[in-house]
């Protein structure tokens, strides 16, 4: 969700509005693919590259993060979005943590849209997490070393239970990856939008569904006839 500090730059405005302003783009891109029962949406909220930034702004990303967690959890729950937050815990404040804990209990039975959080998330940090785990049960006898395949990994990361992403979008027109769900997005189609995050609403996100619904994704095979458009994820009225 690239783009909210230049947003507020452009319009010269400190780039907490921008942040204020990306907040309302996530409330509408999430109840907009929770309507069209898309099944899983994560967003890339703060990285572990992010602490470098000025303790001012950290600070009202904290306080923005926090707010959201309790102003958004009725509507969470109203449209039946099962939360849920992938990253180190270590170094988020303790109000925060209490809060976001609070929403994952009490959307966790609910089985729509699976909303993810990336929160003090690295990816290149998750895997060397997750081989921390593999050793660990390695070196204790609870796995043996030619039992790990790609799903033992796969099972071991932050996102276990998840599917892997099929389109990453990546706003501002950024053309880099930026060590996020590295390992999960092997064969994400990906679509790029100069748009900044606070300008990405309804009709950039029904464009980048349409594109990947064009796609044609042969995972290194042939899976159907060359140049047959897959069926859009939109609904017919809205597909055109």
């Amino acid at each position: 969700m690239d783009g909210n500090g230049r947003w507020a730059e452009r319009k010269n405005q400190p780039r907490v509005v921008g942040h204020q302003n990306g907040a309302v783009s996530v409330r509408t891109i999430t109840e907009e693919c929770a309507r069209l029962e898309i099944g899983q949406l994560t967003l890339y909220c703060l990285s572990s590259e992010n602490w470098k930034r000025p303790r001012e702004e950290l600070d009202f990303l904290m306080h923005l993060l926090q707010e959201y967690l309790i102003q958004e959890r009725d509507s969470l729950v109203e449209n039946n979005i099962c939360l849920r937050v992938i990253g180190r815990r270590d170094r988020l404040p303790a109000d925060v943590l209490e809060e976001m804990d609070k929403s994952l209990e009490l959307t966790a039975n609910n089985d729509g849209l699976i909303l993810c959080l990336a929160i003090n998330y690295g990816s290149r940090g998750e895997i060397v997490d997750a081989i921390r785990e593999i050793a660990t049960k390695v070196k204790t006898g609870k796995l043996q070393v030619d039992e790990i395949q790609e799903s033992t990994v796969s099972e071991h990361l932050y996102t276990q239970g998840m599917s892997d992403p099929d389109l990453l979008v990546r706003t501002a027109g950024e053309m880099r990856i930026s060590n996020y769900l590295l390992w999960q997005i092997s064969y994400a189609e990906l679509w790029i939008t100069e748009k900044l995050w606070p300008e990405f609403g309804i009709p950039e996100l029904h464009q980048a569904i349409k594109s990947f619904a064009t796609r044609d994704r042969r995972y290194g095979g042939l899976n159907h006839e060359p140049g047959t458009p897959r069926r859009s994820t939109l609904p017919e009225n809205e597909a055109q």
